[in-house]
């Protein structure tokens, strides 16, 4: 089964807006943990991460907003985020300064985006099977953020 990619642009954690190309069929997480290229303690991380980045409400809307329209004057209204997505916001951002500068934007691309470990090393400039290793180091690091063993 051909692997099916789609591009979508998404806001990274530093508020730049980024065109990432995913694998909708498997996370690249799960395909790394899958042939033994990350352990298990860095697959719950990385997929830590991702959950509290989707909670926060950072991920791209993909489905239909089925709420009521706003009342009549009141269309600019901000909706005010609930505790559970201020909470999660907290620890994504705990976790992206964990991974630290120069990791923490391979992690966000494979872990939150979905992005192909390649497709990421292709968009940061950095040479082929380079993104693994960087990927493991801010893995290991958001592990220790989160507490996993």
């Amino acid at each position: 089964m051909a692997a099916h990619h789609v591009e979508q642009i998404i806001e990274d954690p530093f508020g730049q807006a980024r065109k990432v190309a995913v694998n909708i069929g498997e996370s690249p997480l799960a395909w790394l943990h899958a042939r033994g290229h990350l352990s298990a303690r860095h697959y719950v991380a990385g997929d830590m991460l991702r959950a509290d980045w989707e909670k926060a409400g950072l991920g791209p809307r993909v489905t239909m907003r089925w709420d009521a329209a706003p009342p009549q004057g009141r269309t600019g209204r901000r909706v005010e985020p609930t505790v559970a997505q201020l909470s999660a916001r907290e620890r994504f951002d705990g976790a992206i300064r964990a991974a630290g500068p120069g990791l923490a934007d391979v992690l966000w691309r494979v872990a939150c985006a979905g992005e192909g470990l390649g497709a990421a090393e292709k968009a940061l400039g950095w040479p082929s099977r380079a993104g693994k290793l960087v990927l493991t180091l801010a893995l290991d690091r958001v592990a220790g953020w989160y507490r996993v063993r």
